[in-house]
């Protein structure tokens, strides 16, 4: 690039810079082309990524007088730009992922499992570059097959330059790749990664939390509100019913107390003074002394 090449370059991102609200540094190290070019795609709708030589990129923050952004241009910078909120524009950006090759000395978020199968390998050298990889593999039908399914490469572990080379002849794209975003400027405020990354999960059951908390604060408070107004006035009713309830029951014990027993009928008399009565015996009648009468005439 001449000169007057370089020079206009320089003029015309600063000219870009000075259109967008926010202004983001990228490190594109280990980002393989074909993946930028989707993630690109993906993007078009919502941010601009521009990939120059880092001298143009100097030189354009300098002339758009975005200079605090120059130390965050590491290893293959370009730019990101949007006029997209900073931390909507991260989140989507690490949504963005694609497929991509393992490289030697890539670690991979989850395991790699290479399927049970035949492949379109010819047998010859490719079948000894699966046996480095301690693949199982042998010649059916005049193809190169996979014996069984295998994990190759657990999730953190290095991938090794001979697992790399039996990825890339079968065609496997194991890798997720995304944008490395370094930093993000808004309005002069400059956002490290570290400050833009929000666990989203984390995030909504921390809401979820304060909401139910909230609403309990609102009930047992007696403070109502549009959402708990319902569910307050429902408990009323109920407490309502409970203490009328008990209230009645009170009523009837003391109606209770104060009805006077019935008297009892009197007993002609009990068994002990029935026993006392003595048992009434007949008089006899005096045997008259009729012999005597008759000596006496």
């Amino acid at each position: 690039m001449t000169k007057e090449g370089k020079i206009k370059a320089v003029e015309d991102l600063a000219n870009l810079l000075n259109k967008y609200s926010v202004i983001g540094i990228l490190n594109l190290y280990k980002t393989p082309a074909s993946a930028l070019q989707k993630i690109k795609m993906s993007l078009k709708d919502k941010a601009l990524i521009k990939v120059a030589k880092k001298t143009i990129i100097l030189f354009a923050l300098e002339k758009a007088k975005k200079e605090d952004l120059k130390e965050f241009l590491v290893g293959y910078p370009a730019l990101i730009l949007s006029n997209e909120d900073p931390f909507k524009l991260y989140l989507i950006t690490q949504r963005e992922k694609v497929p991509a090759s393992a490289k030697p000395g890539d670690t991979p978020e989850k395991d790699i499992e290479v399927k049970a199968g035949p492949t379109d390998l010819m047998p010859g050298p490719a079948i000894s570059t699966l046996t480095k990889a301690k693949l199982p593999a042998k010649v059916e039908a005049g193809k190169i097959a996979i014996m069984k399914d295998k994990i190759v490469c657990k999730a953190g572990e290095k991938v090794s330059l001979d697992l790399a080379s039996a990825l890339q002849l079968l065609k496997l794209e194991p890798m997720e790749v995304s944008l490395n975003v370094i930093v993000l400027e808004e309005k002069g405020v400059v956002y490290r990664k570290e400050q833009l990354f929000i666990d989203e999960e984390k995030l909504f059951n921390d809401i979820h939390v304060a909401i139910q908390n909230a609403f309990n604060l609102s009930i047992n408070a007696d403070f109502p509100t549009k959402e708990t107004i319902v569910l307050m006035l429902a408990r009323a009713q109920m407490n309502a019913k409970q203490l009328e309830s008990e209230l009645n029951i009170g009523k009837k014990e003391e109606a209770k107390t104060e009805e006077p027993e019935p008297e009892k009928e009197k007993s002609e008399g009990t068994p002990k003074e029935e026993a006392k009565e003595e048992p009434k015996v007949e008089e006899k009648e005096p045997v008259k002394e009729e012999k005597q009468e008759e000596k006496v005439g």
